[in-house]
């Protein structure tokens, strides 16, 4: 009788302390004894004297094999391989009859029994059958456990090509916000001298007309000829002289407010860019958020909502500015589009805390779901309808706050608004996280 070698088997990697235990099933005793003396030899056997018997072992500690009698008080055979093929899937089953009807055996076999011998048993059979049950049992096994393995790598594969994807489209993203910062600051660059032309001869220009005003209203004191006074009378009237001269304060204050508002937007369109900027510097994050509120004036223009500024004394943060900004951008055009439909409130809140800079952008909309809620940072996650968003201004703020070496949290509740809180080491080392 040869002994049964794991290292024989594809999974002995996998081999378990109960892949020698057996458990021999007979109401005879005669024939139980003599199969546990035999194959005790090579096996750890257990013995059993009827199914429920067999059954309550079972329960207790776990078997590579039964090798059980087909005819016993109580259960049969037959309904104790079902009961193990059902509950004990990683035991194998040997049925021992003294019945050789062909159907008896078919029936067995179709149950789940690894092999069907029939008594008188030569034990030498015996020994065969046991040795390719448990090899079978243990080939099933390595199959499982292998289809299992090439599961979980398929779904890691998958998992990793939806990161690889979420990684491009971020980094796609991400270019072309840069190309967007290029594109604004360079547009500021071209409009920086001419507005600021504008701007001054503005004001040059009122001092010389109110100069003009004056000589001309001498002139008007003076005493002419009547043919003069009338000519010049009628030349004044022919050009609404009087009018023109009413409106040229207010052309002059429009068009002054016009430069003022040029010059404004030119300025916020270079703080926010911040190319200049490309090294890590210390900058006021309340200045940067300011800047991107008078860029996103156009949501918040309508006077449906009412937007309050709630800056704390901070201290200046070692970051990227640009990059920060479009975190600002993120949050502040999230929480306008949360009331699109209807009134309420956007409140930006600073406050340092031991180093810490917290930045807070909180709405009173309608608020997130607690299953959407988990999913508010995934790469194309949208809340949005198809084809007004891209689901990835949340995923890239996550990213850049994580590179400064901080972390985003969102507080959300139906009916009860959402709230964003960035916090912000002020001393970070971004040599080391971001690159530029």
């Amino acid at each position: 009788m040869g002994c049964l070698d794991t290292r024989s088997f594809p999974d002995s990697e996998y081999a378990e302390s109960h892949d020698h235990r057996i458990l021999i099933v007979d109401d005879e005793e005669s024939v139980v004894n003599l199969f546990a003396a035999y194959l005790g030899e090579t096996y750890s056997c257990e013995t059993a004297a009827n199914a429920q018997e067999a059954l309550e072992l079972l329960a207790r500690e776990p078997f590579a094999l039964v090798v059980t009698d087909m005819q016993m008080p109580g259960l049969s055979g037959v309904e104790l391989l079902r009961r193990i093929t059902e509950h004990y899937k990683d035991t194998a089953v040997i049925i021992v009859s003294g019945i050789a009807r062909t159907q008896r055996v078919m029936d067995a076999i179709r149950v789940g029994a690894s092999d069907y011998l029939i008594k008188p048993c030569d034990l030498d059979v015996l020994t065969i059958s046991v040795e390719r049950a448990l090899e079978r049992r243990m080939l099933l096994r390595t199959a499982r456990r292998y289809k299992q393995d090439l599961e979980h790598r398929n779904a890691e594969l998958a998992r990793q090509k939806r990161d690889m994807v979420g990684l491009q489209a971020q980094v796609l993203q991400a270019e072309k916000m840069a190309s967007l910062g290029q594109l604004a600051a360079g547009v500021a660059h071209e409009l920086n001298n001419p507005a600021g032309f504008i701007y001054s001869n503005i004001d040059l220009l009122k001092g010389y007309i109110e100069r003009l005003e004056i000589c001309l209203s001498s002139y008007d004191k003076l005493v002419l000829p009547a043919e003069a006074t009338a000519l010049i009378g009628a030349i004044k009237k022919e050009n609404d002289y009087d009018n023109i001269v009413a409106d040229l304060d207010s052309i002059l204050s429009d068009c002054y407010v016009g430069a003022e508002r040029i010059r404004d937007v030119v300025q916020n369109l270079r703080l926010f860019s911040r190319l200049d900027e490309a090294a890590v510097k210390r900058v006021d994050l309340n200045e940067g958020i300011e800047a991107t509120v008078r860029l996103l004036s156009g949501y918040y223009k309508s006077g449906r909502i009412s937007l309050v500024r709630d800056y704390g004394e901070i201290p200046q943060v070692n970051c990227y500015a640009a990059q920060l900004n479009q975190v600002w951008m993120n949050l502040l055009v999230n929480a306008a589009q949360a009331l699109e439909t209807t009134e309420g409130e956007v409140r930006i809140t600073t406050r340092c805390e031991d180093r810490t800079v917290l930045v807070s952008v909180s709405d009173t909309g309608p608020g997130i779901s607690a299953e959407q809620l988990n999913k508010i940072f995934d790469p194309f996650f949208t809340t949005k309808p198809v084809g007004e968003g891209t689901g990835l201004g949340l995923s890239i703020s996550h990213g850049i706050v994580e590179r400064h070496g901080g972390k985003i949290e969102v507080e959300s509740a139906p009916d009860s608004g959402t709230v964003f809180t960035v916090f912000l080491p002020v001393d970070a080392d971004l040599d080391l996280t971001v690159s530029s």
